[in-house]
């Protein structure tokens, strides 16, 4: 994909360059889970029709975090309807499969919670960023490997803070622009894939209680940020991260030579025992070390 900015006119990748912008992406960055795509389906037939689908079974809800997880972690290739997730709940509400109900929008479930008092409760509610609801009816993750979504609207990958300004670095390298990401709060969801499908932008979020609770983001896998981004910009970003990742050296003028280190490190060896210091290797836990002495103080005993 060229470097043009990205526009709803913009061209979608195809899944195949997708998966293959994925498999970089994930030896470039050393990402720990896989990074997946999210498509809304109006019909759910066309949803029925991805190659390897999985539903959960009949009576079964879970919360879209966990939806994420076996998708990011497990692989899996999942799609929902309201029915599968909480009733009228944020969960099916943020993707846009249906309304929340008066006891989330009114700020009684979370009163005493998260919130000291229900308007407070009601404001964070009131400013959560949702798909509309009313006009998908299904929604289906999967890795972006697997290339089954042609395109996904979005894709989205989880990362620790290092990893993820990298990646920010390469969206902004040739074609700059400033982001600015949201923080809801609890209901984290919201500011990632929930913004992301709404709008088609670049969103950034912590992840909530929540999502560390039943969507398996823990310190020790993923640390605190995910990442979520319209299809028709990953493989730009993908590209121009790699191209900034191989500038991002310092000059040659900086960067000793193996013979140079090598000359030094002998002179410094032959200074040593010029002076009365000893030199050699030694091993130690297994492994050889190279040590160095200095000289003994002037009138010392030997």
């Amino acid at each position: 994909m060229d470097d043009a900015p990205a526009t709803a006119e913009a061209a979608q990748p195809d899944a195949k360059v997708l998966a293959q912008i994925a498999e970089q992406l994930t030896q470039l960055l050393r990402l720990r889970t896989l990074p997946i795509g999210m498509k809304l389906f109006e019909s759910l037939e066309e949803m029925e029709k991805i190659p390897g689908l999985r539903r959960p079974a009949k009576g079964k809800t879970f919360s879209t975090c966990q939806l994420v997880t076996q998708a990011r972690i497990a692989g899996f290739t999942l799609g929902i309807t309201h029915e599968n997730v909480p009733a009228f709940s944020n969960c099916g509400g943020v993707i846009g499969l249906n309304e929340p109900s008066e006891l989330y929008l009114s700020g009684r479930k979370m009163e005493g919670v998260w919130f000291q008092n229900r308007e407070a409760a009601a404001a964070h509610q009131a400013q959560m960023p949702r798909v509309p609801a009313g006009r998908y009816n299904g929604l289906v993750v999967s890795p972006l490997r697997s290339a089954r979504l042609d395109p996904p609207d979005i894709c989205l990958f989880y990362a620790n803070p290092a990893q993820m300004i990298l990646f920010i670095n390469g969206l902004q390298w040739k074609s700059y622009q400033r982001y600015d990401f949201s923080i809801t709060g609890e209901s984290a969801c919201a500011d990632s894939w929930g913004h992301a499908l709404k709008t088609r932008k670049v969103s950034l979020s912590i992840p909530c209680y929540a999502e560390r609770r039943y969507g398996n983001v823990t310190a020790s896998s993923c640390k605190g940020c995910c990442m979520a981004i319209s299809a028709s910009r990953s493989p730009r970003s993908g590209r121009c991260w790699r191209t900034s990742r191989n500038t991002h050296r310092p000059p040659s003028s900086l960067r000793p030579s193996p013979s140079s280190s090598r000359s030094a490190s002998a002179s410094r060896s032959a200074s040593l025992r010029r002076s009365g210091g000893t030199v050699g290797w030694m091993r130690q836990r297994g492994r050889c070390r190279w040590w160095a002495s200095p000289p003994p103080p002037s009138g010392s005993p030997s």
